[in-house]
């Protein structure tokens, strides 16, 4: 019941948390992870906002949350963290399936089919693992 508390913050407060929020990950073929994320973030409807030779942003809107490509400063090699991942929200559950489906066609690798999960009332998500390994959840939160 505490997690669907939590849920029921989040979700009042999703236009406030979310314009802060700004996730950035590590590529090793900026290349290939941006051909990636042009077609996917496409499908449904979002582009590029920033663009560097060594970083691509993708967002709604500049002062919206976005996702970020980068080659790391260090210049050492860019690894997946253990435990971490991306949930990107979705209108509905039609725009998870057709968003996982656009990620697995484009070379994803499936972590969990798109469908209604048993972790919280009205949760559905399809879960995949970009090109670099990185993992993602696009969801939809039925809430009521």
């Amino acid at each position: 019941m505490e997690r669907l508390v939590l849920a029921d913050f989040l979700y009042a407060q999703q236009d406030h948390l979310l314009n802060a929020i700004g996730i950035t990950l590590g590529t090793n073929d900026l290349a290939r992870s941006t051909a990636f994320f042009d077609e996917l973030f496409g499908s449904i409807g979002i582009g590029r906002f920033i663009e560097t030779d060594s970083f691509v942003a993708w967002a709604p809107a500049p002062d919206k949350p976005g996702v970020s490509v980068t080659k790391p400063f260090d210049g050492e090699k860019a690894t997946v963290g253990n435990g971490v991942m991306v949930a990107l929200s979705m209108d509905s559950p039609e725009q998870v399936d057709a968003f996982y489906e656009k990620a697995i066609e484009l070379g994803a690798t499936c972590e969990g089919k798109s469908g209604p999960r048993d972790e919280m009332p009205g949760f559905y998500a399809g879960y995949f693992r970009d090109l670099d390994g990185n993992k993602f959840n696009a969801f939809h939160l039925a809430m009521g």
